[in-house]
């Protein structure tokens, strides 16, 4: 019997029974080292994720239900409002601080600090860069309160005190004038931004170019951090992203287009690459002779279906709002599916953001509805996200 094994592993090609037993125990070794790198894969990407998702889901906990927005929509005026806030610790911090809507401000920038802070270092970048918002918002709001003429105690109260330039800003108030605001910024990433698009400030006599240049800055940022996805976690982040920009890019088409602006009108405020509206489609849309004609134009995208449901309401009312709470919603929607992809990953750090966005901008109109004394309860309603 052994003569016969010795023969058939000598015809094999090898010069003895030990070096075939040799042969067999290195594959085992290689076959079982690739199916334990395979199974412990899985654990090592979710392993960075456990603490904080462990915070997230604590926070995902105490986000407002809908019965309690249903109680806080039914309340009598803004005092009430306040009153049921403090029964939540996120808010309960601010609203004896400040005023409602700059309060709410602050728990959202608080609460993209800390994503930001907790977030694994694979994805830190990008909520790095998405804390830049409060810094851009700002100084968007310096711009605005210089053009109107605000005194500096008015526009210090409009100042969210969350940002890495927070005490560049906080110093500006000061200035006379939109022009010293961005000489004032000498230093800082957002000077050059604002310097070049100081011209077209002066000519058309409009902070739009101002704003547009920042927000273009932003999420260019934004898709740069996401550009060169690692992992599975990563890669999710694109569409999260990119759909944000869609979104930008629609509101400004469609404003403009509302205003009866021209492709070379908008043209220096698009940002390529978004998710689902690549350059050429950019261009159609742009080129559009006005509203309905951009809606048309989005035919074959997602954003086709909701936006034809959102232009009735426009054609009533002549304004782009519709348009925008459609697209917010749409970002809530994507921003849910990708969170159920990657449940021990990035995904519930994406659910939590968004819902937190859409609480705070849901209570924001709660409030300002309530300021104006007998503003349908119903009304305000179909305002909500």
């Amino acid at each position: 019997m052994a003569d016969s094994i010795s023969a058939i592993v000598t015809s094999m090609g090898f010069s003895s029974i030990e070096s075939f037993i040799g042969l067999l125990l290195l594959a085992g070794f290689i076959i079982g080292a690739i199916v334990v790198i395979v199974t412990i894969k899985p654990v090592f990407e979710m392993f960075p994720y456990a603490y904080p998702n462990a915070r997230v889901r604590a926070r995902i906990g105490r986000l407002i239900t809908q019965k309690q927005f249903s109680e806080i929509l039914e309340s009598e005026n803004l005092e009430e409002v306040k009153n049921y806030l403090r029964g939540f610790p996120e808010y309960s911090k601010y609203v004896d601080k400040y005023p409602l809507e700059k309060a709410l401000d602050i728990q959202m920038a608080e609460t993209h600090d800390l994503i930001a802070r907790i977030a694994p270092g694979g994805i830190k970048d990008v909520f790095r860069v998405l804390l830049k918002k409060w810094d851009i918002s700002n100084i968007k709001t310096l711009i605005t309160a210089k053009e109107a003429g605000l005194d500096p105690e008015k526009t210090a109260e409009l100042l969210i005190p969350f940002g890495e330039i927070s005490d560049v800003v906080e110093k500006l108030v000061e200035v006379k004038s939109v022009t010293e605001v961005i000489i004032g910024l000498e230093g800082t990433e957002y000077s050059q931004i604002l310097e070049d698009a100081l011209t077209d400030y002066e000519e058309k006599g409009m902070v739009l170019p101002l704003e547009a240049a920042l927000d273009k800055y932003y999420l260019e940022n934004l898709l740069k951090a996401v550009s060169d996805p690692s992992d599975a976690n990563t890669t999710l982040l694109h569409p999260y992203i990119g759909t944000q920009v869609d979104a930008s890019n629609l509101k400004i088409i469609l404003r403009a287009k509302a205003d009866g602006l021209k492709y070379d009108d908008i043209s220096p405020y698009m940002i390529s690459k978004g998710y689902q509206i690549r350059d050429w489609k950019l261009k159609d849309l742009m080129e559009s002779e006005d509203v309905s004609g951009v809606i048309s134009a989005l035919e074959g995208t997602d954003y086709s279906t909701i936006m034809v449901d959102a232009l009735a309401e426009y054609n009533k009312t002549g304004s782009i709002a519709p348009f925008e709470a459609a697209l917010s919603g749409y970002i809530q929607k994507t921003a849910k599916t990708l969170s159920l992809k990657k449940p021990f990953g990035i995904g519930p750090m994406i659910g939590f953001l968004s819902r937190k966005e859409v609480e705070i901008k849901n209570l924001k109109v709660i409030v300002r509805g309530k300021r104006e004394s007998g503003f349908p309860v119903s009304v305000i309603k179909e305002m909500l996200i």
